[in-house]
Formats: C-alpha cells, structure tokens, sequence
C-alpha cells in the first residue's frame, strides 16, 4: 500500500522519539479539500484504529483508515531537502493531476471522494506539520 523511503524513516523515527512514548505511529490519510479536490494528512497516534491498516517501517509504525487506503495504494512518501525547505513529498500513482503547489491531487473520475477529516491534523504533501497524538 504505502511505502517509506529510508529518509522518511529516519525522520518520522526522530519524530516519534520526541513525542516521548506518547505516539505509537503515524496516521497517514486522504481528505477531500485543496485546490485539485483532495490532499495528505499526516498526525501522531496513540494508537490504530480498529478498522486501520497498520504497516511497519523498521521502528516506524504507519497508520491508514480504510477510506483513504486505495487513494493510497502504490504511494511512495519520501522526506526531501532543498533550498526550498524540507518536507514529506508523496509520489502516487494514483493521482491524475495536482495543484499548482503541489498540496492537493485529484483521482481519476471514478474514484470516490473522501469524507472530511478535522484539520487538526491536515498537512501538506511537501511541508507537513505533524500534529500532538490523539485518542
């Protein structure tokens, strides 16, 4: 379904760490919203979902809700440096077009969208904020 490249471990392993114990993963969803109708949403978890798939990276445990599962099949999620900041990029097969920042993607036309999620923990594909754990 996803896939973390080691950069991305390496990060989310550091952010996780300072969340001292408190998040036991990363949630990574699809919400309807952005300028392309749809964008990433990355938060600390306390814990899965009964529903969640739950993916392991080495010492990074990913967390996905079935709604936004086949929006995220094939992703790669990398965490990229440049001169213009450092950030998550996510590369989906999925997507059959994107904004003109790059925050938002859209799906095919047959492709249901998904239900609004609270913002709380919204971030954008390039930039994300991470956000306290929850439950």
């Amino acid at each position: 379904m996803v896939t973390l490249t080691d950069a991305a471990v390496n990060t989310l392993e550091r952010v996780l760490a300072k969340s001292g114990g408190a998040a036991a993963g990363l949630r990574i969803a699809v919400a309807d919203g952005g300028c392309a109708g749809m964008k990433y949403q990355m938060g600390l978890e306390a814990t899965a979902g009964d529903e969640d798939a739950v993916l392991t990276f080495g010492p990074v445990t990913i967390f996905v809700d079935p709604t936004s599962q086949p929006f995220l099949t094939g992703v790669v999620v990398d965490f990229v440096e440049g001169v213009e900041g450092a950030g998550f990029k996510f590369d989906n097969p999925n997507a059959t077009g994107s904004c003109g920042c790059g925050k938002s993607f859209s799906a095919g036309p047959g492709a249901a969208a998904p239900p609004r999620r609270r913002p709380a923990a919204a971030a954008p594909p390039t930039n994300p904020e991470l956000s306290p754990p929850t439950r």
